[in-house]
Protein backbone atom coordinates (compact mmCIF):
# COMPACT_ATOMS: atom_id res chain seq x y z
CA UNK A 1 0.00 0.00 0.00
CA UNK A 2 2.85 2.33 0.86
CA UNK A 3 4.26 1.96 -2.73
CA UNK A 4 0.73 2.76 -4.61
CA UNK A 5 0.65 6.22 -1.69
CA UNK A 6 4.02 7.25 -2.56
CA UNK A 7 3.40 6.68 -6.18
CA UNK A 8 0.48 9.08 -6.32
CA UNK A 9 2.34 11.96 -4.65
CA UNK A 10 0.10 12.03 -1.48
CA UNK A 11 0.88 14.14 1.23
CA UNK A 12 -0.62 15.08 4.55
CA UNK A 13 0.07 17.36 7.82
CA UNK A 14 -0.83 15.97 11.12
CA UNK A 15 -1.73 17.12 14.56
CA UNK A 16 -4.10 19.79 13.30
CA UNK A 17 -7.53 20.95 14.53
CA UNK A 18 -10.53 20.06 12.74
CA UNK A 19 -11.46 23.84 12.19
CA UNK A 20 -8.35 24.51 10.28
CA UNK A 21 -8.25 24.03 6.07
CA UNK A 22 -6.14 21.45 4.82
CA UNK A 23 -4.29 23.32 2.04
CA UNK A 24 -6.07 22.67 -1.65
CA UNK A 25 -8.32 19.76 -0.45
CA UNK A 26 -12.14 20.39 -1.16
CA UNK A 27 -14.79 18.00 -1.11
CA UNK A 28 -16.88 18.16 -4.10
CA UNK A 29 -19.22 21.07 -3.20
CA UNK A 30 -16.16 23.47 -3.14
CA UNK A 31 -16.10 23.54 0.87
CA UNK A 32 -12.36 23.25 2.03
CA UNK A 33 -11.71 19.27 3.72
CA UNK A 34 -10.67 20.43 7.47
CA UNK A 35 -7.20 19.31 8.57
CA UNK A 36 -8.68 17.14 10.57
CA UNK A 37 -8.77 14.41 7.65
CA UNK A 38 -5.01 14.50 7.10
CA UNK A 39 -3.96 13.53 11.02
CA UNK A 40 -3.36 10.29 10.87
CA UNK A 41 -1.99 9.84 13.98
CA UNK A 42 -1.94 6.28 15.48
CA UNK A 43 -4.00 5.56 18.64
CA UNK A 44 -1.21 6.58 21.43
CA UNK A 45 -2.67 3.24 23.85
CA UNK A 46 -0.44 4.96 26.73
CA UNK A 47 -2.46 7.91 26.78
CA UNK A 48 -5.95 6.38 26.90
CA UNK A 49 -5.16 4.63 30.59
CA UNK A 50 -4.33 1.32 32.39
CA UNK A 51 -3.58 -1.61 29.70
CA UNK A 52 -5.45 -4.44 31.10
CA UNK A 53 -4.34 -7.54 29.77
CA UNK A 54 -6.91 -9.93 29.82
CA UNK A 55 -4.95 -12.84 30.52
CA UNK A 56 -3.75 -10.98 34.14
CA UNK A 57 -7.54 -10.81 34.72
CA UNK A 58 -8.52 -14.98 34.61
CA UNK A 59 -8.91 -14.79 30.63
CA UNK A 60 -7.33 -18.35 29.33
CA UNK A 61 -4.89 -19.10 26.45
CA UNK A 62 -7.46 -21.33 25.70
CA UNK A 63 -9.04 -21.17 21.70
CA UNK A 64 -11.61 -23.81 22.63
CA UNK A 65 -13.17 -22.02 26.15
CA UNK A 66 -15.38 -19.71 25.32
CA UNK A 67 -14.74 -16.65 27.85
CA UNK A 68 -17.16 -13.93 27.09
CA UNK A 69 -17.94 -12.91 30.71
CA UNK A 70 -14.50 -13.35 31.83
CA UNK A 71 -13.61 -10.63 28.99
CA UNK A 72 -16.47 -8.85 30.14
CA UNK A 73 -15.91 -8.40 33.43
CA UNK A 74 -12.15 -6.86 32.21
CA UNK A 75 -14.23 -4.65 30.12
CA UNK A 76 -16.23 -3.32 33.17
CA UNK A 77 -13.32 -3.46 35.49
CA UNK A 78 -11.72 -0.33 32.80
CA UNK A 79 -14.24 1.58 32.62
CA UNK A 80 -14.26 2.55 36.34
CA UNK A 81 -11.06 4.53 35.66
CA UNK A 82 -10.31 4.38 31.70
CA UNK A 83 -8.33 2.11 30.07
CA UNK A 84 -7.56 -0.36 27.30
CA UNK A 85 -8.34 -3.97 26.97
CA UNK A 86 -5.58 -5.76 25.32
CA UNK A 87 -6.37 -9.43 24.08
CA UNK A 88 -2.10 -10.77 23.76
CA UNK A 89 -1.25 -13.27 20.87
CA UNK A 90 -2.97 -16.36 20.68
CA UNK A 91 -7.04 -17.08 20.17
CA UNK A 92 -9.82 -15.81 22.77
CA UNK A 93 -13.00 -17.48 21.97
CA UNK A 94 -16.15 -14.97 22.60
CA UNK A 95 -19.43 -14.42 22.16
CA UNK A 96 -20.70 -10.62 22.15
CA UNK A 97 -19.05 -7.98 24.35
CA UNK A 98 -19.69 -4.56 25.22
CA UNK A 99 -17.32 -1.52 25.50
CA UNK A 100 -17.86 1.58 27.93
CA UNK A 101 -17.22 4.71 27.83
CA UNK A 102 -13.41 5.39 28.61
CA UNK A 103 -12.76 1.94 27.50
CA UNK A 104 -10.71 1.14 24.03
CA UNK A 105 -9.71 -2.23 22.52
CA UNK A 106 -6.16 -3.60 21.22
CA UNK A 107 -5.57 -6.45 19.66
CA UNK A 108 -1.91 -7.20 19.58
CA UNK A 109 -0.04 -8.69 16.41
CA UNK A 110 -0.54 -12.35 16.57
CA UNK A 111 -3.58 -12.35 19.02
CA UNK A 112 -7.17 -13.32 17.60
CA UNK A 113 -10.45 -11.97 19.24
CA UNK A 114 -12.48 -14.85 17.65
CA UNK A 115 -16.33 -14.87 17.49
CA UNK A 116 -18.58 -17.30 18.67
CA UNK A 117 -20.75 -19.64 15.53
CA UNK A 118 -23.50 -19.83 18.62
CA UNK A 119 -26.19 -16.96 18.37
CA UNK A 120 -27.42 -17.86 21.59
CA UNK A 121 -23.96 -16.21 22.78
CA UNK A 122 -25.61 -12.73 21.19
CA UNK A 123 -28.23 -11.27 22.61
CA UNK A 124 -30.86 -9.53 21.16
CA UNK A 125 -30.50 -5.66 21.97
CA UNK A 126 -31.98 -2.32 20.83
CA UNK A 127 -30.11 -1.68 17.11
CA UNK A 128 -29.69 -0.90 13.50
CA UNK A 129 -30.18 -3.18 10.98
CA UNK A 130 -30.97 -2.67 7.13
CA UNK A 131 -31.78 1.56 7.64
CA UNK A 132 -34.53 0.43 10.47
CA UNK A 133 -34.65 0.78 14.38
CA UNK A 134 -35.09 -3.07 16.12
CA UNK A 135 -34.12 -5.30 18.39
CA UNK A 136 -31.43 -7.36 16.80
CA UNK A 137 -28.50 -9.77 18.18
CA UNK A 138 -25.52 -7.68 19.05
CA UNK A 139 -22.27 -7.67 16.88
CA UNK A 140 -18.82 -9.40 18.48
CA UNK A 141 -17.44 -5.56 19.40
CA UNK A 142 -20.33 -3.17 20.58
CA UNK A 143 -20.00 -0.05 21.45
CA UNK A 144 -22.49 2.39 22.26
CA UNK A 145 -22.14 6.21 23.39
CA UNK A 146 -18.55 5.71 23.91
CA UNK A 147 -16.89 8.66 22.89
CA UNK A 148 -13.30 8.22 21.75
CA UNK A 149 -13.49 4.60 21.34
CA UNK A 150 -10.42 2.99 19.74
CA UNK A 151 -9.18 -0.22 18.04
CA UNK A 152 -6.41 -0.99 17.19
CA UNK A 153 -3.24 -3.39 17.60
CA UNK A 154 -2.47 -4.85 14.50
CA UNK A 155 -4.32 -8.35 15.40
CA UNK A 156 -7.29 -9.74 13.84
CA UNK A 157 -10.99 -10.05 15.12
CA UNK A 158 -12.66 -12.61 13.48
CA UNK A 159 -16.14 -13.36 13.16
CA UNK A 160 -15.85 -17.12 12.41
CA UNK A 161 -18.43 -16.65 10.05
CA UNK A 162 -19.11 -20.02 8.48
CA UNK A 163 -21.77 -21.64 10.03
CA UNK A 164 -23.95 -18.54 9.57
CA UNK A 165 -23.22 -18.17 5.62
CA UNK A 166 -23.91 -21.90 5.41
CA UNK A 167 -27.31 -21.39 7.15
CA UNK A 168 -28.13 -18.19 5.31
CA UNK A 169 -27.82 -20.03 2.07
CA UNK A 170 -29.46 -23.47 3.22
CA UNK A 171 -32.60 -20.42 3.61
CA UNK A 172 -31.84 -19.31 0.29
CA UNK A 173 -32.59 -22.71 -1.17
CA UNK A 174 -35.50 -23.29 0.58
CA UNK A 175 -36.75 -19.99 0.38
CA UNK A 176 -34.79 -17.97 -2.57
CA UNK A 177 -37.05 -14.56 -1.47
CA UNK A 178 -35.90 -14.92 1.93
CA UNK A 179 -34.11 -11.38 3.35
CA UNK A 180 -31.01 -11.07 5.95
CA UNK A 181 -33.19 -10.69 8.82
CA UNK A 182 -34.99 -14.13 8.09
CA UNK A 183 -31.32 -15.72 9.35
CA UNK A 184 -29.68 -15.29 12.48
CA UNK A 185 -26.63 -13.50 12.01
CA UNK A 186 -24.11 -11.16 14.32
CA UNK A 187 -21.94 -8.43 12.61
CA UNK A 188 -18.31 -7.96 13.63
CA UNK A 189 -18.04 -4.57 14.56
CA UNK A 190 -21.38 -1.98 15.59
CA UNK A 191 -20.56 1.35 16.99
CA UNK A 192 -23.64 3.80 17.57
CA UNK A 193 -23.72 7.54 18.56
CA UNK A 194 -20.18 7.42 19.40
CA UNK A 195 -17.80 10.46 18.43
CA UNK A 196 -14.01 10.70 17.84
CA UNK A 197 -13.98 7.19 17.10
CA UNK A 198 -10.47 5.48 15.33
CA UNK A 199 -10.18 2.02 14.32
CA UNK A 200 -6.42 1.24 12.77
CA UNK A 201 -4.05 -0.88 11.65
CA UNK A 202 -6.28 -4.25 12.64
CA UNK A 203 -7.89 -6.67 10.58
CA UNK A 204 -11.37 -7.80 10.66
CA UNK A 205 -12.36 -11.16 9.38
CA UNK A 206 -14.73 -13.49 8.24
CA UNK A 207 -17.95 -11.73 9.58
CA UNK A 208 -21.23 -13.77 9.98
CA UNK A 209 -22.61 -10.69 8.69
CA UNK A 210 -21.74 -6.75 8.30
CA UNK A 211 -18.15 -6.46 8.73
CA UNK A 212 -18.11 -2.97 10.87
CA UNK A 213 -21.59 -0.50 10.91
CA UNK A 214 -21.15 2.95 12.55
CA UNK A 215 -24.44 4.48 12.99
CA UNK A 216 -24.84 7.95 14.36
CA UNK A 217 -21.40 8.72 14.47
CA UNK A 218 -19.40 11.95 14.08
CA UNK A 219 -15.67 12.11 13.17
CA UNK A 220 -14.99 8.62 12.65
CA UNK A 221 -11.53 7.10 11.41
CA UNK A 222 -11.04 4.18 9.62
CA UNK A 223 -6.87 3.80 8.95
CA UNK A 224 -5.14 0.91 7.61
CA UNK A 225 -7.63 -1.60 8.34
CA UNK A 226 -7.66 -5.24 6.17
CA UNK A 227 -10.98 -6.36 5.78
CA UNK A 228 -11.74 -10.28 4.46
CA UNK A 229 -14.57 -12.19 4.01
CA UNK A 230 -14.83 -14.94 1.27
CA UNK A 231 -16.46 -15.01 -2.20
CA UNK A 232 -14.75 -18.44 -2.86
CA UNK A 233 -15.48 -21.42 -2.74
CA UNK A 234 -17.98 -20.39 -0.17
CA UNK A 235 -19.32 -17.04 -0.44
CA UNK A 236 -19.90 -14.91 3.07
CA UNK A 237 -23.34 -12.99 2.26
CA UNK A 238 -23.76 -9.23 3.00
CA UNK A 239 -20.63 -9.30 4.61
CA UNK A 240 -20.22 -5.58 3.22
CA UNK A 241 -16.49 -4.01 4.53
CA UNK A 242 -17.69 -0.16 6.24
CA UNK A 243 -21.58 0.69 6.18
CA UNK A 244 -21.57 4.81 7.30
CA UNK A 245 -25.07 5.08 8.73
CA UNK A 246 -26.33 8.69 9.16
CA UNK A 247 -23.08 10.07 9.84
CA UNK A 248 -20.63 13.10 9.40
CA UNK A 249 -16.99 13.52 9.05
CA UNK A 250 -15.84 9.66 8.27
CA UNK A 251 -11.95 9.03 6.97
CA UNK A 252 -11.57 6.03 5.60
CA UNK A 253 -7.75 5.47 4.43
CA UNK A 254 -4.97 2.86 3.21
CA UNK A 255 -7.78 -0.26 3.72
CA UNK A 256 -7.84 -3.19 2.09
CA UNK A 257 -11.33 -4.86 1.14
CA UNK A 258 -12.30 -7.65 0.12
CA UNK A 259 -15.50 -9.25 0.93
CA UNK A 260 -18.79 -10.74 -0.63
CA UNK A 261 -21.09 -7.70 -0.69
CA UNK A 262 -20.45 -4.12 -0.81
CA UNK A 263 -17.14 -3.15 0.25
CA UNK A 264 -18.16 0.44 1.38
CA UNK A 265 -21.99 1.17 1.89
CA UNK A 266 -23.59 4.55 2.58
CA UNK A 267 -27.00 3.46 4.65
CA UNK A 268 -29.31 6.20 6.21
CA UNK A 269 -33.09 4.90 5.86
CA UNK A 270 -35.47 3.16 3.49
CA UNK A 271 -39.15 3.13 2.80
CA UNK A 272 -41.59 6.28 1.55
CA UNK A 273 -41.54 7.89 4.71
CA UNK A 274 -37.90 7.43 5.34
CA UNK A 275 -37.06 11.19 5.40
CA UNK A 276 -39.66 12.17 8.59
CA UNK A 277 -38.35 9.09 10.55
CA UNK A 278 -35.74 10.69 13.27
CA UNK A 279 -34.02 7.54 13.42
CA UNK A 280 -32.70 8.42 9.64
CA UNK A 281 -30.56 10.86 8.16
CA UNK A 282 -27.86 11.81 5.97
CA UNK A 283 -24.24 10.83 5.52
CA UNK A 284 -21.98 14.34 5.17
CA UNK A 285 -18.38 14.92 4.62
CA UNK A 286 -16.87 11.07 3.33
CA UNK A 287 -13.35 10.92 2.43
CA UNK A 288 -12.25 7.62 1.02
CA UNK A 289 -8.86 7.52 -0.36
CA UNK A 290 -5.34 5.17 -0.94
CA UNK A 291 -7.18 2.06 -0.56
CA UNK A 292 -7.37 -0.76 -2.35
CA UNK A 293 -10.36 -3.01 -3.15
CA UNK A 294 -10.68 -6.96 -4.19
CA UNK A 295 -13.88 -8.51 -5.26
CA UNK A 296 -16.25 -6.84 -4.19
CA UNK A 297 -20.25 -6.11 -5.45
CA UNK A 298 -19.13 -2.25 -5.77
CA UNK A 299 -16.22 -0.19 -4.13
CA UNK A 300 -18.71 2.42 -3.19
CA UNK A 301 -22.38 2.27 -2.86
CA UNK A 302 -24.74 5.01 -2.18
CA UNK A 303 -27.79 2.25 -0.75
CA UNK A 304 -29.98 0.40 -0.66
CA UNK A 305 -31.09 1.70 2.53
CA UNK A 306 -30.08 5.34 1.90
CA UNK A 307 -32.37 9.13 1.91
CA UNK A 308 -29.24 11.78 1.80
CA UNK A 309 -25.75 11.82 1.03
CA UNK A 310 -23.44 14.80 -0.05
CA UNK A 311 -19.76 15.47 -0.03
CA UNK A 312 -18.28 11.45 -0.96
CA UNK A 313 -14.96 11.66 -2.01
CA UNK A 314 -13.20 8.60 -3.01
CA UNK A 315 -9.94 8.90 -4.82
CA UNK A 316 -6.50 7.50 -5.09
CA UNK A 317 -7.72 4.31 -5.32
CA UNK A 318 -6.67 1.05 -6.59
CA UNK A 319 -9.62 -1.05 -7.45
CA UNK A 320 -9.42 -4.92 -8.60
CA UNK A 321 -12.41 -7.63 -8.99
CA UNK A 322 -15.13 -5.55 -8.32
CA UNK A 323 -18.44 -5.47 -9.90
CA UNK A 324 -18.81 -2.05 -10.31
CA UNK A 325 -16.42 1.38 -8.80
CA UNK A 326 -19.52 3.73 -8.35
CA UNK A 327 -22.82 2.03 -7.50
CA UNK A 328 -25.77 4.36 -6.87
CA UNK A 329 -29.32 2.39 -5.75
CA UNK A 330 -31.93 4.04 -6.78
CA UNK A 331 -34.32 2.58 -4.68
CA UNK A 332 -38.40 2.94 -6.02
CA UNK A 333 -39.77 3.01 -2.21
CA UNK A 334 -37.65 5.37 -0.88
CA UNK A 335 -37.06 9.16 -1.57
CA UNK A 336 -33.32 9.62 -2.18
CA UNK A 337 -31.04 12.49 -2.60
CA UNK A 338 -27.52 11.66 -3.43
CA UNK A 339 -25.52 14.84 -4.29
CA UNK A 340 -21.62 16.44 -4.78
CA UNK A 341 -20.26 12.94 -5.04
CA UNK A 342 -16.79 12.68 -6.88
CA UNK A 343 -14.25 9.23 -7.77
CA UNK A 344 -11.15 10.24 -9.12
CA UNK A 345 -7.73 9.04 -9.33
CA UNK A 346 -8.65 5.42 -10.00
CA UNK A 347 -7.18 2.45 -11.52
CA UNK A 348 -8.32 -1.11 -11.74
CA UNK A 349 -10.82 -3.54 -13.14
CA UNK A 350 -14.74 -3.51 -12.68
CA UNK A 351 -17.62 -5.22 -14.20
CA UNK A 352 -19.48 -2.00 -14.78
CA UNK A 353 -17.34 1.75 -14.35
CA UNK A 354 -20.75 3.07 -12.71
CA UNK A 355 -23.93 1.28 -12.39
CA UNK A 356 -26.91 3.57 -11.77
CA UNK A 357 -30.42 1.34 -11.67
CA UNK A 358 -33.45 1.07 -9.87
CA UNK A 359 -32.92 -1.09 -6.90
CA UNK A 360 -36.41 -3.16 -6.02
CA UNK A 361 -35.14 -6.56 -4.44
CA UNK A 362 -37.12 -6.01 -1.19
CA UNK A 363 -39.51 -3.05 -2.96
CA UNK A 364 -42.29 -2.32 -0.54
CA UNK A 365 -44.51 1.10 -0.59
CA UNK A 366 -46.12 0.28 2.40
CA UNK A 367 -49.56 1.69 1.14
CA UNK A 368 -48.62 4.85 -0.32
CA UNK A 369 -50.04 4.82 -3.99
CA UNK A 370 -47.41 6.60 -5.46
CA UNK A 371 -43.44 6.16 -5.48
CA UNK A 372 -41.56 9.30 -4.03
CA UNK A 373 -39.04 10.68 -6.22
CA UNK A 374 -35.47 10.22 -5.99
CA UNK A 375 -32.48 12.20 -7.24
CA UNK A 376 -28.62 11.81 -8.03
CA UNK A 377 -26.85 15.24 -8.94
CA UNK A 378 -23.22 17.08 -9.38
CA UNK A 379 -21.32 13.35 -9.79
CA UNK A 380 -18.51 13.06 -11.05
CA UNK A 381 -15.94 10.95 -12.28
CA UNK A 382 -12.26 11.76 -13.03
CA UNK A 383 -9.27 10.70 -13.67
CA UNK A 384 -9.81 6.36 -13.96
CA UNK A 385 -7.82 4.43 -16.30
CA UNK A 386 -9.72 1.01 -15.76
CA UNK A 387 -10.58 -2.08 -17.80
CA UNK A 388 -14.57 -2.80 -17.50
CA UNK A 389 -17.03 -5.32 -19.04
CA UNK A 390 -19.78 -2.22 -19.33
CA UNK A 391 -18.75 1.34 -19.45
CA UNK A 392 -22.28 3.49 -19.00
CA UNK A 393 -24.36 0.74 -16.85
CA UNK A 394 -27.14 3.07 -16.43
CA UNK A 395 -31.13 2.92 -16.71
CA UNK A 396 -33.82 4.63 -14.88
CA UNK A 397 -37.72 4.89 -14.00
CA UNK A 398 -39.56 8.37 -14.16
CA UNK A 399 -39.73 8.40 -10.72
CA UNK A 400 -35.42 8.97 -10.95
CA UNK A 401 -34.22 12.24 -12.06
CA UNK A 402 -30.44 12.57 -13.15
CA UNK A 403 -28.54 15.75 -13.25
CA UNK A 404 -25.01 17.57 -13.61
CA UNK A 405 -23.03 14.13 -14.33
CA UNK A 406 -18.85 14.90 -15.35
CA UNK A 407 -17.11 12.43 -16.99
CA UNK A 408 -13.25 13.98 -17.28
CA UNK A 409 -9.67 12.20 -17.99
CA UNK A 410 -11.12 8.37 -18.45
CA UNK A 411 -8.89 5.87 -19.67
CA UNK A 412 -11.05 2.82 -20.66
CA UNK A 413 -11.36 -0.35 -21.77
CA UNK A 414 -14.91 -1.92 -22.10
CA UNK A 415 -16.33 -4.92 -23.99
CA UNK A 416 -19.87 -2.48 -23.65
CA UNK A 417 -18.53 0.68 -25.04
CA UNK A 418 -21.96 2.25 -25.45
CA UNK A 419 -23.73 5.19 -23.59
CA UNK A 420 -26.90 7.58 -23.62
CA UNK A 421 -26.74 10.78 -23.21
CA UNK A 422 -30.56 11.86 -22.52
CA UNK A 423 -30.73 9.84 -19.44
CA UNK A 424 -29.20 12.46 -17.65
CA UNK A 425 -29.91 16.24 -17.34
CA UNK A 426 -26.67 18.11 -18.02
CA UNK A 427 -23.97 15.27 -18.69
CA UNK A 428 -20.71 16.93 -19.38
CA UNK A 429 -17.96 13.97 -21.78
CA UNK A 430 -13.96 15.71 -21.21
CA UNK A 431 -11.08 14.01 -22.39
CA UNK A 432 -12.74 10.63 -22.27
CA UNK A 433 -11.19 7.94 -24.43
CA UNK A 434 -12.95 4.59 -24.52
CA UNK A 435 -11.32 2.19 -26.40
CA UNK A 436 -8.99 4.43 -28.38
CA UNK A 437 -11.41 6.59 -29.44
CA UNK A 438 -12.51 10.20 -27.67
CA UNK A 439 -16.00 10.33 -27.21
CA UNK A 440 -18.59 13.63 -26.86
Amino acid sequence: MKSFITLLGIAFGANVALGQTAKGNQFPDGTPIPAWFSDTSPVNVKKNGKVYDVTKYGVKQDSNLLQTEAIQKVIDLASKKGGTVLIPKGVFLSGALFFKPKTHLHVVEGGKLKGSDDIANYPKIPSRMEGQNLDYYAALVNAYGVNGFTISGGGTIDGNGRKFWDAFWLRRTINPNCTNLEVSRPRLVFIWNSNNVQVENVKLHNAGFWTSHYYQCNNVKIINVDIRSPHEPVRAPSTDAIDIDVCNNVLIKGCYMSVNDDAIALKGGKGPWADEDKNNGPNTNILIEDCEFGFCHSALTLGSESIHNKNVLMRNCRVDEAKRILWLKMRPDTPQKYEYVTVENVTGNAYSMIFVKPWTQFFDLKGKKEAPLSYSQNITMRNLDVKCDVFFDIAITKHDRLANFTFENLKVEAKNDKYDKSIIDGVTFKNVVVNGKTID
